[in-house]
């Protein structure tokens, strides 16, 4: 069935994209855990942080395919180059437009105006997240051009 195939490859996606972020954080290309930050945006425990935002990312992972799988689906075909170009567009909008938003909307991240406070201790990512490292757009755009590839590989459209 074309809807387990979808989920799987979905979900196999998002731990890809996941891990790749892990890892370019891990070997120091970037300071920024997506993760945590989602974390952060629910609780000040930074430990419970940490594994509620792994379950937000995975969430959005999968609430994103099914924006990848709209637009196979509107083409009428997918493809690894397919995937990839959305890949694209989705990190940008990431970087440019998430990026500048989240400061405003996380309760314990301070803005680029108005430094850290007791309670906003956490950095804002700046332009392109930038303030997490020059390497970090290029890790993002990375992670994402290879999760919409899977996406686009690995979609089954018929049915």
């Amino acid at each position: 069935m074309n809807r387990w195939n979808n989920t799987f490859w979905s979900l196999a996606a998002t731990t890809v994209l996941t891990m790749l972020m892990a890892g370019s954080q891990g070997l120091g290309f970037t300071r920024m855990n997506i993760p945590f930050m989602l974390g952060t945006m629910t609780t000040p425990d930074r430990d419970r942080a940490k594994v509620a935002g792994f379950g937000l990312h995975f969430v959005n992972g999968l609430g994103f395919a099914l924006v990848y799988e709209a637009a196979f689906r509107g083409w009428g075909r997918a493809g690894w180059w397919r995937g990839a170009a959305i890949g694209l567009v989705h990190s940008l909008f990431v970087l440019v437009a998430g990026m500048a938003l989240l400061p405003e909307i996380h309760p314990r991240m301070a803005s680029e105006q108005h430094g850290p406070t007791p309670t906003r201790q956490l950095e804002p990512p700046g332009f392109l997240a930038l303030n997490y490292g020059p390497q970090t757009p290029i890790s993002v755009v990375l992670a994402h051009l290879v999760y919409g590839a899977m996406l686009g590989q690995f979609y089954r459209l018929d049915g």
